[in-house]
């Protein structure tokens, strides 16, 4: 293996003269060999704009070393010439999947890495401005993105520390054997938009051991309008993760063009989040073959410009518009989950599309009001019918869902608000078998279990 230093091509590593162009000489010089390791020195702060990744070069950042973002966002509007092929200049929306601004780009980077204990700071709070005490957005949108990595296979990020991410923050877009390892995610809760993981139409995909605190979600898989060329979103594990979120800990959708299927979420632990596990499509993608299991979720309310109410499992399908008629979702397990928050399980789909063969094993939800914001309500954005909807709170609160089962299951209430009601409140619900479910209402004068 061969090593390249940024500071033979005249980087300064003082955190303030801007390196871009001596660390980008190190990575093509890495790549023109054929391959090998750019080394960021620890005890020194590299200050750069935008740079591009290599096929088969690996960013290391030792321990004690800090790569840092500029402040001039044009830094980050990356000229044709500098990417392989122009057609994927850097213009765009993420919501549609194709960011404005990057900071770390890789575009038919097969084999490429970023590694190393050290930190990449984005320097997000160049690019925000506070709303409110609760919120922090930005004078325009998008964002940069921190890393974005497209059309890349066999794809590394292990052990770094990213920090102060504007918006999301690591999205692997249309990549094939991906493995997410060992970093941590640490942005600041009360930044709008800034995701922590997004593979997008990615296929064998592995995080694992990962922490991640964020605003907005930590782990979302989506299947983007933008990056609908490169095919669903499938054979995906995420295990050994501990999340914070304000809203959802681990999502599929809502961006979902394209289908999803082969998940598997294991042995994490999801701590003051505004949502724990959530399934929201909103677009014509299906969801398939999603098995969650030996997971913890504590949820709390966060105020009302964060999508969730405190669920700490979520499934939705609804239409984004009157153009859009939202996919299915269809064989979702449960199983070894423990829920405490403020509010419980919600799962609900459309008259003209049911959720279906849906089941729960040895789950145990606690609802508890903890926080000063209103409970008795269920958040169901985005969609055209629906929107934050008043509500007692149920342990389990099911509309159109067909072929629920709920075994071996627990439901109590802890510190309760006037707003809880039943252990099980189900409507217009086919094949809904409890096994062995222990639950009881939020008050003696009410039924544990109310269907209709």
């Amino acid at each position: 293996m061969l090593y390249f230093y940024p500071e033979d091509y005249g980087a300064h590593g003082d955190g303030v003269q801007n390196d871009v162009k001596a660390i980008q000489a190190a990575l093509d010089a890495a790549a023109q060999n054929g391959g090998g390791t750019v080394v960021l020195t620890s005890g020194k702060t590299y200050y750069s704009d935008a740079l591009q990744l290599r096929k088969n070069v690996e960013l290391h950042l030792q321990k004690g070393a800090r790569l840092k973002a500029t402040a001039d966002i044009n830094g980050y509007i990356r000229p044709c010439e500098r990417i392989n092929d122009p057609k994927t200049a850097l213009v765009g929306n993420p919501v549609t999947g194709k960011p404005s601004f990057v900071f770390l780009y890789g575009f038919e980077a097969d084999g490429c890495t970023i590694s190393g204990e050290g930190v990449i700071d984005a320097n997000g709070h160049s690019f925000v401005k506070r709303k409110d005490k609760y919120y922090v957005t930005g004078d325009f949108y998008p964002r940069p993105t921190v890393i974005y990595i497209e059309k890349s296979n066999h794809i590394t990020v292990r052990d770094v520390t990213i920090t102060d991410a504007p918006f999301w923050t690591l999205h692997p877009a249309g990549c094939d054997d991906v493995r997410i390892d060992s970093i941590r995610i640490l942005n600041d809760l009360d930044v709008a938009n800034s995701d922590g993981i997004d593979p997008d139409h990615c296929t064998n995909v592995r995080i694992t051991n990962c922490h991640v605190e964020c605003a907005d979600d930590c782990i979302c898989l989506k299947t983007s309008k933008g990056n609908a060329e490169y095919g669903p979103c499938e054979n995906i594990v995420i295990s050994g993760c501990t999340l914070i979120s304000t809203s959802a800990a681990i999502k599929i959708g809502t961006e979902g063009v394209g289908d999803f299927r082969n998940v598997l979420v294991s042995n994490c632990i999801i701590s003051r989040s505004n949502r724990g596990l959530s399934i929201q499509i909103r677009d014509g993608g299906n969801v398939e073959n999603v098995s969650y299991s030996d997971i913890i979720i504590e949820t709390r309310r966060f105020c009302p410009d964060w999508w969730g109410t405190a669920e700490p499992i979520v499934l939705t399908t609804f239409n984004r518009d009157n153009n859009t008629k939202s996919g299915k979702i269809k064989n979702i397990r449960f199983k070894n989950i423990t829920c405490k928050g403020e509010n419980g399980v919600l799962l609900h789909g459309n008259a003209d599309n049911h959720l279906e063969d849906i089941s729960f094993e040895n789950v145990q939800v606690e609802v508890t009001k903890t926080s000063k914001w209103a409970c008795g309500l269920y958040d169901l954005r985005p969609c055209i019918d629906y929107g934050v909807e008043s509500h007692k709170n149920a342990g389990f609160f099911l509309r159109y869902a067909d072929n629920v089962t709920i075994e071996k299951t627990k439901v109590r209430f802890g510190t309760v608000c006037d707003e809880y009601a039943y252990a099980l409140d189900a409507e217009n619900c086919e094949n809904l078998s409890l096994l062995r479910f222990d639950g009881k209402a939020a008050n003696e004068t009410l039924d544990a279990v109310h269907i209709q």
